[in-house]
């Protein structure tokens, strides 16, 4: 079922609607799909670690596994859409992009043609879940599946149009979610050439022409993320976040991570038990 998040980081029972949440400092790190329309007042969130301003009318769409993080709930009223995957139609979720490991900026801004569809959308979704005895059962739960694909579509629809997204080399798109699968398995990207069967060549040529990066900058950014997203949410040791991403030890973990983050895992980690700026 989908579900909407409450204020303090739980899960109410399926979608809704949520008003004002509270702030959490250490940030939530969601299993599901959330997406909040701002409707009210100016919403600020952070999303791995970047923020994001949502005037009315704008979307944030967070996907699993990403760390966020409310700035100035009581100054906001937004609507939220938190929901699991498998609840999502298949053609849906292969059409909406629910798959994709690496997400985009989840921010979206419909054009003024667009967020009037979108907002009554994301209304009748809230009420049908508020009204749940006004339909049969059966009938009542296949509303909230067309209602959340109709909200879902026409996201991915915006994303489609506003970003280059899925052009990208076959290379490079087959290469990003190898590493999603393998990033904590091999830091090699000749493993993942000989997997794919391309050259490493190939794969740098099409990451950099997708990312602007090199394949192996690609990786470590990968990988600089997840230590970011388990040192902000989780409260592990950095020689267990070090054995989990599949460094040798923690020292050539710390070494990493200082290296593209600029702070140790401690101090990193310190930065982020303290209150966000609103």
């Amino acid at each position: 079922m989908p579900g909407a998040v409450d204020g303090e980081g739980g899960r109410l029972p399926p979608t809704g609607q949520a008003r004002s949440p509270a702030a959490r400092t250490g940030g939530d790190r969601g299993e599901d799909g959330e997406s909040e329309d701002a409707t009210v007042g100016t919403l600020r969130h952070r999303v791995d670690f970047t923020g994001y301003v949502l005037p009315p009318g704008s979307w944030l769409w967070i996907r699993p596994g990403q760390v966020h993080q409310w700035q100035n709930p009581d100054q906001a009223e937004a609507i939220l859409i938190f929901f699991q995957e498998d609840f999502v139609a298949p053609e849906t979720a292969e059409l909406a992009g629910l798959g994709t490991g690496t997400a985009p900026m989840p921010l979206y801004s419909p054009d003024p043609s667009e967020a009037p569809v979108l907002a009554a959308a994301a209304e009748q979704l809230a009420g049908e879940f508020s009204q749940s005895g006004r339909h049969p059962l059966p009938v009542h739960i296949a509303l909230l599946h067309r209602l959340l694909d109709v909200v879902l579509l026409r996201l991915a629809h915006l994303r489609q149009h506003g970003q280059a997204g899925e052009s990208a080399p076959e290379p490079f798109l087959r290469f990003r979610d190898a590493v999603e699968r393998g990033f904590s398995r091999t830091h090699r990207i000749d493993d993942y050439a000989r997997e794919l069967g391309y050259s490493t060549r190939t794969l740098t040529r099409a990451t950099q022409a997708a990312a602007g990066l090199s394949a192996k900058d690609y990786l470590d950014q990968r990988l600089a993320l997840e230590a970011k997203r388990l040192l902000a949410h989780g409260t592990e040791p950095a020689s267990t976040i070090a054995a989990h991403l599949g460094f040798t030890s923690a020292t050539h973990f710390g070494k990493f991570f200082q290296r593209h983050t600029g702070r140790t895992p401690l101090a990193f980690r310190a930065s982020q038990r303290a209150s966000p700026p609103a």
